[in-house]
């Protein structure tokens, strides 16, 4: 029996079958357009969530661990079990090495950002584990139309836990490509060049034995490349249903239906000036988080900061995607709450957060937006500025009689988060922490 997975669940594959040594992990999507080229990449990490040199990075430029423990089918070698999978990888889980924790699969747009494409251009992703031994699938885990401005997917991670080998369905988006993936997981790739020649040696990275080009995930024959010169598509048409929440206390519900809220997706974006000087550039960090509180009582926070991530599917009910550590995303960081646990929330506050560069709230020309399903899109700008704190409660989201989320606009400053805390009555204990 295939299990079917959602995100943020996880699935043992070892524990209930010691046997099971050799395993096949099949990715598969669907092109709405055929200029849109997908990439697939592979990262070994340490327990310290990052890989220990650039070879750790597997993709069709280095398809396989020396010890061919994580190794990607050719097209002729694949396991044609149910799917027809876009791409294959087998892992010999008994000969990983035990340096590395987990091993994360994930997917990315090549040029996304250049070509204005992102994965909502994409259908059916999904990820599935098939048993080599005997072709039997495991698991499923469909992503669905959750994405909107990412360029880069950590579709799901098997890792270890008590001697065991799991599965976690992660599903986290980033902006930034397949650069800000590679960096994330410590890997510095400085020299990814837009289109390779093929008469044109390979110039490869000093920092790097690896030639990073542009990670295809497949050779292009020369009826499938794409235009030299694809047409960028139009700019998306100006979104006419937004709501801006202008004043402090200004408040609105977000749409109630006959059906569960969905997915409610909160972003914060801001203008990532680069200031210049005698010690070189660095644009200011905004880190996303909340404080959450739950009806039975539960208190607690979902930030990048001491690497609490939350979870959709268990409590809070609430996860970060993945945060821009680097400050190069252009498109921001994304909080998501399962609004399919409305009943269980009771509230939530939004804040941001000055991680790196100087505290200049007015230079950044931050903006959350809210996006629900069904409904308008709720916006709140931080035009009211106080550049001597570092933190800023953005709204507060309340429970309404379990029909529905309210939204209030704050926009207050303070100087961290104990005083944030103490200021909304949250009562946590807090101490420093780092990502």
């Amino acid at each position: 029996m295939t299990f079917e997975l959602i995100k943020g669940q996880k699935c043992n594959l070892t524990k209930d079958d010691p046997l099971l040594t050799r395993i096949i992990v099949g990715m598969g999507w669907h092109n709405t357009r055929s200029e849109v080229e997908v990439d697939f990449s592979v990262f070994l990490l340490t327990p310290s969530q990052t890989v220990s040199k650039d070879e750790d990075l597997i993709y069709y430029g280095n398809p396989s661990t020396p010890n061919q423990s994580v190794a990607i089918l050719p097209s002729d070698q694949r396991v044609c079990s149910g799917l027809a999978d876009n791409t294959q990888i087998a892992v010999e889980l008994s000969q990983i090495p035990t340096d590395y924790e987990r091993i994360a699969f994930a997917l990315t747009i090549y040029e996304g950002e250049k070509r204005l494409q992102n994965f909502s251009l994409l259908g059916d992703v999904y990820l599935r584990i098939v048993n080599a031994a005997d072709g039997t699938e495991l698991l499923r885990y469909r992503l669905g139309k959750t994405f909107s401005v990412e360029t880069a997917i950590v579709v799901g991670e098997i890792y270890r836990y008590h001697n065991e080998w799991k599965f976690s369905a992660v599903g986290s988006g980033y902006a930034g490509g397949l650069a800000a993936l590679c960096k994330s997981y410590g890997i510095q790739v400085n020299n990814i060049l837009p289109s390779v020649q093929p008469a044109s040696p390979v110039i490869q990275s000093q920092q790097s034995p690896l030639s990073l080009p542009e990670l295809r995930s497949r050779p292009k024959t020369a009826g499938h490349l794409p235009p030299s010169s694809p047409a960028s598509p139009s700019a998306a048409p100006l979104n006419l249903n937004t709501i801006l929440l202008k004043t402090r206390g200004e408040v609105i519900n977000l749409q109630k239906g006959t059906e569960s809220l969905g997915e409610i997706l909160i972003n914060l974006n801001w203008y990532q000036k680069k200031s210049s000087g005698w010690f070189g550039s660095k644009g200011i960090d905004l880190d996303l988080g909340c404080l959450f509180e739950l009806k039975n009582g539960i208190k607690g926070s979902v930030q990048a900061l001491g690497e609490s991530f939350g979870s959709l599917n268990r409590p809070p009910y609430i996860s970060l995607d993945g945060d821009d550590r680097t400050g190069s995303i252009a498109t921001g960081e994304n909080l998501r709450i399962n609004g399919h646990y409305l009943s269980e929330i009771s509230r939530i506050v939004i804040f941001a957060f000055i991680y790196e560069g100087i505290t200049n709230w007015s230079e950044a020309d931050a903006i959350v937006t809210i996006k629900q399903q069904g409904g308008p899109e709720i916006e709140v700008q931080l035009d009211e500025h106080n550049n001597h704190k570092g933190m800023c409660a953005i709204a507060m989201i309340r429970n309404q009689k379990d029909e529905t989320f309210s939204v209030e606009r704050l926009v207050e400053y303070f100087a961290g988060h104990q005083e944030l805390d103490q200021y909304y009555n949250w009562n946590l204990r807090w101490e420093a922490g780092s990502k």
